[in-house]
C-alpha cells in the first residue's frame, strides 16, 4: 500500500493560536473563545477533511514574565488563557466518530494515576480516540500553581516523565482483555483473576492501581510528543507515536526525521509507528497574488509588543527591558524548553526584537505557506515525498475559515495525487495513524 500523509489539526481553546492578531479578523471565531460550539465545529471541519486528529495545547499559567504583569497577555490576548482541554474534547467526542483527539497534560504536575484514568475515560467516550500530548512543563510559575517553588530541572523532568509513561502504562494494562464478563443470568459483570495491582515505584512516583477505569478501545491513548532536545528525542524514541516539531527548512527536517526513526527503531519498535509532523501555517487565495493580500491583512494585525512578551513566556526571560531595536541573539536565554528556544534563534536571526516579535505574533517562527491550493499542495507533496515529514500539523491563519478552506481546496488534490486518503479505514485514533 502507498504511504500516505498523515494530518493533525492544531488548536488552542484561547482566543488566537499561531497569529495574536487573528482574533481581530472579521472571519474570526477568536471572540467566542469561551462557547464549545467553537471547538465543535472545527472538528467537524477536520473530520470532513479526514484528518488523523486534532490537538489542544494547554499551558497551566496566566504568563506574567514580561514587565512582572500579565496585562501584555490579557489586553493583546495571544495562547493565554485557555479552557481544560480534557473535559472540551469529551464535548467534540459526542459531535464527531473518525476524528482522534489529543489534549497535553504534564507529568511534571500530574499524578499518573490521574492521567491515566483521565485518558482511558476520554478513550471509551470517543470509542477509542484519545491521545496525549505529553510535556513535561517548562516555566516555574506553572509548578507554583501546583504548590511547588520551581521546576527540576530538564533532564530531571524527562526522567520522571519516563517513570509516569511506565507507571501509567501499568494502569491502562491492570484489567485484562475479557475482564468485563456481563453475564446477566449468573449475576457475574467482571472476572477479578483479570484485574491486577500494578505496584509501580521509581524514584519520582509510585501508584498501587488497579485503575478504576476499565481497558478503553485503545488501552492506552496515542502518545504525542514535541521534545527536540537530546533527552526530548530520548525520550520520543521509547514513547511517542506522533512528533509535534517546527522546523524551517527541508534538510533540517529531513534530519530531523532520520534521527527520531534510528531512535524508535533501537528501542525495538517499528518506525513507521511514529508519525513526525512538522506544523505549517497556512493561508490559501486562488491566486498567488490574493493569498499574499490576504497574508499581508492578517499579518497586518499582529501585535509586535505581544510577541516580544510571547517570547519571554517561552524562554523565561523578562524582555521589556532590553532594547527593541537591538537584535535578538546573544542575550541570555535560560529556562525554556531547548526546541522552542532553537526555533526562536533561528527565527530571530539577524532580526531586532521588534522584528522578532513581530515574526513571532505572526506565526510563533513556524512556515507560514502562503499561495494557491495547488501551491500549497506541491509543497506538502515535495516534503512528504522527500522524507522531510510523515505530514504537517495544521494551524489556520484565521480559524475557522482557513481550516475549511485548506479542506475544500487543497485536501482533494492530495487525495488526487494518492498521498492523502480518501477515507478513514481504521476504528480508532491508533490505527488512522498507522494506516
Amino acid at each position: 500500500m502507498p504511504r500516505e500523509m498523515h494530518l493533525v489539526g492544531y488548536c488552542c481553546a484561547t482566543p488566537t493560536w499561531h497569529n495574536n492578531g487573528s482574533w481581530r479578523h472579521f472571519e474570526s471565531d477568536g471572540v467566542d473563545a469561551l462557547n464549545p460550539e467553537r471547538y465543535e465545529t472545527i472538528a467537524r471541519i477536520l473530520e470532513h477533511g479526514k484528518f488523523d486528529g486534532m490537538f489542544l495545547v494547554d499551558v497551566l499559567t496566566l504568563f506574567d514574565t514580561y514587565a512582572g504583569t500579565f496585562e501584555a497577555n490579557l489586553r493583546e490576548p495571544g495562547q493565554t488563557w485557555l479552557l481544560e482541554p480534557m473535559q472540551l474534547l469529551s464535548a467534540i467526542a459526542r459531535v464527531t466518530k473518525n476524528l482522534g483527539l489529543a489534549a497535553t497534560m504534564s507529568t511534571s504536575l500530574y499524578h499518573p494515576y490521574h492521567i491515566a484514568r483521565a485518558f482511558a475515560t476520554l478513550d471509551h467516550i470517543s470509542g477509542g480516540r484519545a491521545g496525549w500530548n505529553v510535556v513535561t512543563s517548562s516555566v516555574d510559575t506553572e509548578a507554583q500553581n501546583f504548590g511547588m517553588d520551581q521546576l527540576p530541572k530538564a533532564t530531571e523532568r524527562y526522567d520522571r516523565a519516563d517513570e509516569v509513561l511506565e507507571a501509567a502504562q501499568g494502569l491502562w494494562n491492570s484489567w485484562d482483555d475479557g475482564a468485563l464478563i456481563l453475564d446477566r443470568k449468573n449475576g457475574v459483570y467482571a472476572d477479578p483473576s483479570k484485574v491486577h495491582y500494578v505496584n509501580y515505584e521509581g524514584k519520582y512516583v509510585k501508584t498501587r492501581g488497579p485503575l478504576t477505569t476499565p481497558r478503553s478501545p485503545q488501552t492506552s491513548p496515542v502518545i504525542m510528543q514535541a521534545g527536540s532536545s537530546e533527552r526530548g528525542r530520548q525520550f520520543a524514541g521509547r514513547w511517542a507515536e506522533m512528533i509535534f516539531t517546527l522546523h524551517t527548512d527541508k534538510k533540517n527536517m529531513q534530519d530531523f526525521l532520520a534521527d527520531i526513526k534510528g531512535r524508535v527503531s533501537n528501542s525495538g519498535r517499528d518506525p513507521s509507528h511514529c508519525a513526525v509532523l512538522p506544523a505549517v501555517d497556512i493561508v490559501i487565495g486562488e491566486t498567488e497574488s490574493i493569498a499574499r493580500e490576504k497574508a499581508d491583512y492578517i499579518n497586518s494585525l499582529v501585535s509586535p509588543r505581544l510577541g516580544i512578551a510571547e517570547i519571554s513566556n517561552s524562554v523565561g526571560v523578562d524582555l521589556s527591558t532590553y532594547p527593541v531595536d537591538e537584535p535578538l541573539e546573544g542575550l541570555d536565554l535560560k529556562q525554556g524548553p531547548k526546541g522552542i528556544l532553537d526555533v526562536i534563534l533561528q527565527g530571530a536571526k539577524g532580526k531586532t526584537l521588534w522584528d522578532a516579535g513581530r515574526a513571532w505574533g505572526i506565526s510563533q517562527m513556524t512556515p507560514q505557506l502562503i499561495g494557491t491550493p495547488t501551491m500549497i499542495a506541491d509543497y506538502m507533496q515535495d516534503y512528504f515525498e522527500a522524507n522531510a515529514c510523515d505530514g504537517f500539523i495544521v494551524c489556520p491563519s484565521v480559524s475557522p475559515t482557513a481550516y475549511s478552506q485548506f479542506v475544500a481546496s487543497v485536501v482533494p488534490l492530495l487525495q488526487k495525487r494518492g498521498i492523502y486518503r480518501k477515507d478513514y479505514t481504521g476504528r480508532t485514533f491508533r490505527e488512522n495513524l498507522r494506516s
